[in-house]
């Protein structure tokens, strides 16, 4: 529940937000595309935004180049209702781009500009240590520990977290091509693993850390340390599972036709984070949680029937109408089929 007087719990998300360039076709290579939209992404920033879009309280720490795209950046952050104390301004560094292959089903492949972009300088003195301490929810992915002064300031917000009482929540988020080879990325991923108390991976993601191609719960709980509240994989279209201490279970997703699933799995943490932020006790109740859980599909898959991921991120009168009317749901994916592909859609 929300405190006594009234006021949503915080939701601070740390790490990188970038410029994601995605082609106006799918099905193509990168030198093939005729051209690519602009869009603002990077996996700490869609939480921060998914939860803002949801009527809660989000904030996002930082740093962006001193350049137009950063402070563009910036502006959509607090356009969006999030928080922007945490955000630095590096003036000899650029603000990290991306250039995101779409295939034909929607998954994506990435080419990145960042060597060194603002994102990696952030140092441990620029952190606003006041706005994490206010944070009932800290949430990180991994690419913030490829290098340093990234990495030191990444331990420093997240020890500052944990002290002041906050859940911490971790999404790995692999982009393996940033790493300098697949064993630097598995250690260094799994040198925070047993500080968090929420995390969620993909099924590429388990797959790569406990490098086994067998997807059983046996394979995801390898993964469970002791400290855990709740493990989550997400399995695509076949929604969810879910393992805490108590009990594990999957929860199906929605049946969409994907158009970029690019940021459907910050949409799903979003929601997720959302939902619990003010009642923690949900994750010991597996009828609330699956309740939760499946709000948090349904965010995921309206997010890949749109291109771009802030852009497609979902209202919570839209997720919640999806979910409420099955009808409705089948025109809206109709719908969706049909949306103009010359510009992210802002329905």
């Amino acid at each position: 529940m929300a405190s006594s007087t009234g006021e949503k719990g915080l939701i601070v998300s740390f790490g990188e937000m970038l410029i994601d360039f995605v082609p106006t076709v799918s099905g193509v290579s990168l030198s093939e595309s005729p051209g690519f939209l602009k869009a603002p992404g990077g996996a700490p920033a869609n939480v921060a935004i998914a939860v803002s879009r949801l009527g809660g309280r989000s904030a996002f720490v930082g740093k962006l180049g001193d350049d137009d795209f950063g402070h563009m950046l910036a502006g959509i952050l607090r356009k969006n209702g999030v928080a922007d104390e945490g955000v630095n301004f590096d003036k000899g560094a650029r603000t990290a781009l991306a250039f995101v292959t779409l295939r034909s089903d929607g998954e994506r492949e990435f080419m990145f500009y960042r060597n060194p972009s603002a994102d990696m300088l952030l140092r441990p003195d620029e952190l606003n240590l006041e706005l994490i301490r206010s944070a009932k929810v800290f949430h990180y992915g991994s690419i913030s520990l490829i290098t340093e002064p990234c990495r030191s300031a990444h331990m420093k917000a997240m020890e500052v977290a944990k002290e002041a009482g906050a859940l911490l929540s971790y999404d790995p988020n692999l982009r393996e091509p940033l790493w300098p080879s697949p064993e630097e990325a598995r250690t260094q991923i799994m040198s925070i693993w047993d500080k968090a108390d929420i995390i969620k991976v993909s099924d590429v993601e388990l797959e790569f850390l406990t490098e086994n191609k067998t997807m059983d719960d046996k394979t995801a709980m390898s993964l469970w340390h002791p400290n855990l509240k709740l493990l989550l994989v997400t399995l695509g279209e076949k929604g969810c599972t879910y393992f805490t201490k108590k009990f594990h279970g999957t929860v199906e997703t929605f049946p969409v036709d994907a158009v970029d699933t690019t940021g459907a799995g910050d949409s799903f943490v979003g929601a997720l984070l959302h939902q619990i932020v003010d009642d923690q006790s949900v994750l010991e109740d597996e009828v609330r949680l699956r309740k939760v859980l499946r709000f948090a599909n349904a965010c995921g898959a309206i997010t890949t029937t749109k291109k771009g991921a802030i852009p497609a991120l979902p209202s919570d009168s839209e997720a919640h109408s999806f979910l409420k009317d099955k009808k409705k749901r089948q025109t809206y994916l109709k719908f969706s089929k049909l949306c103009c592909t010359a510009s992210p859609c802002q329905l």
